[in-house]
This record gives C-alpha cells, structure tokens and sequence, in this order.
C-alpha cells in the first residue's frame, strides 16, 4: 500500500531545506551519466569543514543520526532516507535542535554513487536494515554484492561498515557476502551487550523484548 503524503509536505521541507542536501526526483533515471554525475554533493561546502564523514543508510526519523552527531561535533553526519514522508521529521528534529554537524539525503541508496563523493565516508552504518526473508528479494538486502560494490566506492582506504540487526539469517547471509564480495569482518557478535553507544528505537525495542542484537563490522580488502 502506498504512503500517503503528509500535509504540505514540500513546505516543510522547504522550511529546513539547510539541512537536505538533496531530493532525488522521478526524473533520476531519465538522466543521461554526465546529468548523474553533475548531482554530486560538495560536503566540505555543505559542513563547512573536512571532518570524517560518517553515512547512515535507511535513517528513519532520524533519531540515530541525530544524536550521533550530538555526541561526535569532530564528525560530519549525512543520513539517507528514500521516503520524503518520514525523511521530513529526521530534518525538522535536526533544526529544532540546533545540530549543525548532520545533514540528510532523500534519495534511494542504490543511487548514493552519485550523489556523494567517492572514497569520503569514514563509516557506513546499517542499523536494523530490512531483512528482505524473502530469496527473491536478495538483491534488496543492504548487505547483497550490489550495495557493496557501492560502498567500496564510497569508503575512504581506512573506511568500515558496522552493521547491527535482530535478524540472525540476514546476519549470517551478510557475514557471507561480505567473505564473498572482498570484504573482512571483525569484532563479530551473536549478543551485543549494552553499551555507552547510540541506542536506535528498534535497538530499543528489541532489547526491551530480551532479543540478541547481532552485530559486525567490516572492511573492503583492497
């Protein structure tokens, strides 16, 4: 079923516009490359400065970006969200609270090649991607070849991903394509314990369930 669009949904956005980057228009894919190409985001110009990029993939409302960003101000945090409905609630939050160091994209992740400047992005965060149980849906998964072959173009040489989700199939199926797509895991976990780190709502959830979160991090072999 399809979202239906929040009231003044283009005057909302229009209202924290400093804080997207971009909205990616049914017109993408009638672009020739060089149109592509032309989209790229300028960072430096966007924060102001060169820090660390940090790229959160699939950020909802906002809240991980957000407060990552609160607690790192030596990082720059760029959140991609395809849904304008819930992407326009991530950037009211951010302006409310006065975050300076987060910006978003509205636009699909398969896409990201394009809009962000390649080998930038210090870490890639995965938190609670859909699982996609479906087989016939593989090439969705936020871990499948296709996805990692546009992470290595944007992951700076020291770059890593970190990926956490309730899902033990997808985690494993992950832990897999990583081997297979030329990426090393480490600081792998079946139960990841509470820590200081940035708590999502779905973290939350689960954990408040008594569910394991699984978790690892990863780094393309160059």
């Amino acid at each position: 079923m399809r979202m239906r669009l929040k009231k003044h949904l283009d005057e909302r956005l229009d209202d924290c516009a400093e804080f997207l980057l971009a909205r990616e228009g049914d017109d993408f894919f009638t672009l020739t490359d060089e149109q592509k190409r032309g989209l790229s985001v300028d960072l430096a110009t966007a924060f102001g400065n060169d820090n660390p990029i940090v790229l959160e993939l699939g950020c909802g409302k906002g809240g991980w970006a957000i407060q990552t960003a609160q607690l790192h101000p030596e990082w720059n945090v760029v959140a991609v969200e395809k849904l304008s409905n819930v992407i326009v609630v991530a950037c009211e939050r951010a302006k409310a609270a006065g975050v300076q160091n987060v910006r978003f994209l509205n636009v699909r992740a398969e896409n990201l090649a394009w809009w962000l400047p390649h080998g930038t992005a210090h870490l890639i965060a995965l938190n609670f991607s859909c699982p996609f149980p479906k087989k016939t849906y593989a090439n969705r998964r936020l871990t499948s070849k296709r996805f990692l072959q546009i992470y290595r173009l944007l992951l700076s040489e020291d770059g890593f991903i970190s990926q956490k989700t309730d899902n033990k199939d997808f985690f494993e199926w992950s832990l897999q394509s990583y081997a297979e797509n030329g990426y090393q895991t480490y600081d792998v976990c079946y139960d990841l314990p509470l820590s200081d780190s940035v708590v999502t709502e779905y973290e939350a959830k689960f954990r408040a369930q008594g569910l394991p979160i699984y978790a690892t991090r990863a780094k393309a072999i160059w």
